[in-house]
């Protein structure tokens, strides 16, 4: 058992060292459970709106690995007015290796490419969040404000490949966090790693959430020629106001739609995933996106259901509570009844799509709806034949 606290610093004045604000100790949580007993306790945590603005997160409480962690309260001399707001920072990561390997029974990929650690659209509900706790850092605010760069990726994937024991297969892109997120537009570490890919007549399927994919529509359009590429797009609402307060800084529904369009348009194979899908907040929209997906040019669709892994939790139920608390428990329950009465069920071939009479209900109604607009009737098969190795970096020079 450990004391479980937040910890902040506070600016007294522009001029003024950093001084620590007072704090109140949280108690231990059982091994397994969540850190917060109660919602009193879990709105304790929560960062003032004004810090926060244009943020996902409603808190920034410390990862599990971290020893202690604490909560900052008002002592009356009004020191966290004087809290900065949080601002994207973006460092580099000086990984060695760039595909990343998983053996997962129900995921249809075995490697994976993430150009970035973090994720700058701050959606609240991304089950990518509990990987900021590997590196000291909160799934909370720090996961959507202190970002990653892998600059070498396209360089280190280019090695890989070009590997002797290196054989093809499909490479995913945009698994974890988005690889169009808003701070590819200056590092562009996604086209030159679609760059790489379409040098060696590699594979690759991608899915984001960003319009700005249509970027690299060039590259991606050569690749399709060769059955190369493939693009899927989440949208999780057509709301925007949903939206904005669920994805705050994602592209609007209406761009995704257009992206979708543009990418069809150019031969591109496309797929719409209806994801995540929360019950009674955005479940009753599924049949509305596959039909405007569908008018789009869209021919593929899929869907993943709500997933809340280890602090997904906690900062979904801040989020609900902060946003649509008359709803709070109802979802919850409905969450529940979905994961065999827990938030958040593991379990191979089941935890993309939950179980119990209201899981069966909107897999059917996914069906039903595909059936009748025509989608999934076939499925675009990415081919390894074109496969040519990049020319390794110390191999000696041609003499013809």
């Amino acid at each position: 058992m450990f004391t479980l606290n937040i910890y902040v610093w506070a600016m007294a004045s522009s001029n003024a060292a950093p001084r620590r604000p007072p704090v109140k100790e949280l108690p231990s949580a059982p091994a397994g459970g969540s850190r917060y007993a109660d919602v009193d306790q879990l709105l304790g945590v929560v960062v003032e709106h004004e810090r926060r603005r244009g943020r996902g997160a409603q808190s920034n409480a410390s990862g599990r690995y971290e020893p202690q962690a604490r909560i900052a309260f008002d002592d009356g001399w009004r020191s966290l007015d004087d809290l900065p707001p949080f601002k994207t920072e973006v460092q580099a990561d000086a990984t060695r290796k760039i595909l990343t390997r998983n053996d997962s029974p129900d995921i249809g990929f075995d490697r994976s490419i993430n150009p970035y650690r973090g994720c700058e659209h701050g959606c609240v509900y991304c089950f990518a969040r509990p990987t900021h706790a590997y590196l000291g850092l909160s799934p909370g605010l720090d996961f959507e404000s202190k970002l990653f760069v892998k600059p070498e990726a396209a360089e280190l994937l280019a090695k890989e490949l070009a590997a002797p024991s290196y054989q093809p297969k499909v490479i995913a892109i945009g698994t974890n966090t988005d690889p169009y997120q808003p701070i590819e537009r200056r590092y562009q570490v996604m086209r030159r790693i679609l760059e790489v890919l379409d040098a060696a007549s590699h594979p690759v399927g991608i899915v984001t959430k960003s319009a700005l994919v249509a970027r690299d529509i060039d590259i991606l359009a050569r690749m399709a020629e060769r059955k190369l590429a493939k693009v899927a797009l989440s949208v999780t609402t057509l709301d925007p106001t949903l939206a904005h307060t669920m994805e705050p800084r994602a592209a609007t529904p209406s761009r995704r739609l257009e992206a979708l369009r543009l990418l069809s348009q150019a031969g591109i194979p496309t797929t719409v995933m209806v994801a995540p899908v929360i019950p009674a907040l955005n479940d009753m929209e599924m049949e509305r996106i596959l039909d405007a997906a569908q008018a789009a040019g869209v021919r593929e669709a899929g869907y993943v259901l709500l997933r809340l892994p280890l602090e997904v939790r906690d900062l979904f139920r801040e989020w609900l509570m902060e946003n649509y608390p008359d709803r709070y428990r109802h979802i919850m329950q409905l969450i529940r009844d979905m994961r065999g009465g827990k938030d958040y069920d593991s379990t191979w071939n089941t935890r993309m799509t939950g179980t119990g009479p209201y899981a069966w209900m909107i897999g059917r109604r996914f069906e039903l709806t595909c059936e009748k607009l025509g989608l999934n009737q076939s499925r675009t098969v990415l081919t390894t034949k074109h496969f040519k190795k990049p020319a390794a970096p110390t191999a000696q020079l041609s003499l013809f």
